[in-house]
């Protein structure tokens, strides 16, 4: 039995466990093996260009604007989420996402030092031009995210 932690159940021994950052990475990493195999090289550049713990350093336009959008859409993602209509097209003003931005606690996983490096790399500003630009393109897919509100869960 593993030993139990203060105010924490006691982790499972063995295949139960969860696995730690390391073997995440690693696992992660093997599993995108097969599916890089099949894909230009480009576009794995990309991919793994886009999480600093590969160690894969962001070159092209594409690899920068991936990484500059990645944690974004989870900040956006959010805020829409907790709108009571769960639709991102409600979000009007940028005035709510950078409210929320704020908020640390608020999305508290997603890096907002992550978005604005994205930003900063990309040479546009973070809340003219980013933020805008990546919301309008979210609200265009909205019902393929699965964000078009309560009416289309």
């Amino acid at each position: 039995m593993a030993k139990k932690r203060a105010g924490r159940p006691a982790r499972p021994a063995g295949p139960g466990r969860h696995k730690s950052a390391a073997e995440e990475t690693y696992h992660g990493l093997r599993a995108c093996e097969a599916i890089f195999a099949t894909r230009p090289e480009e576009i794995v550049r990309a991919v793994q260009s886009h999480a600093s713990y590969t160690g894969v350093s962001r070159e092209s336009l594409m690899e920068k604007a991936l990484y500059a959008v990645d944690e974004l859409t989870g900040l956006i993602t959010a805020v829409a989420l907790v709108r009571p209509s769960k639709d991102i097209r409600d979000i009007t003003k940028m005035k709510s996402v950078k409210k929320k931005w704020k908020d640390k606690s608020f999305a508290a996983a997603v890096s907002r030092e992550e978005i604005a490096e994205g930003a900063e790399a990309l040479g546009v500003d973070l809340w003219t031009e980013h933020v805008p630009l990546v919301l309008e393109a979210m609200k265009g897919i909205a019902e393929e995210l699965g964000l078009a509100g309560q009416a289309n869960s």
